[in-house]
């Protein structure tokens, strides 16, 4: 989720597409929380770790 919202966020930001760029912020910023979530041992989506 964090590697689509970087790709999300470089073909919004060359192409000059502002819903693009808004959705690539939207998964880095969920695909974060569920990646320190996953890290600090707490269970995401019923799995232990979220990679």
């Amino acid at each position: 989720m964090i590697a689509l919202g970087i790709i999300l966020l470089i073909v919004g930001f060359v192409l000059h597409i502002g819903i693009l760029w808004t959705v690539g912020i939207v998964l880095l910023v969920i695909g974060a929380i569920l990646f320190l979530l996953g890290s600090v041992g707490h269970a995401v989506g019923g799995r232990r770790h979220y990679w």
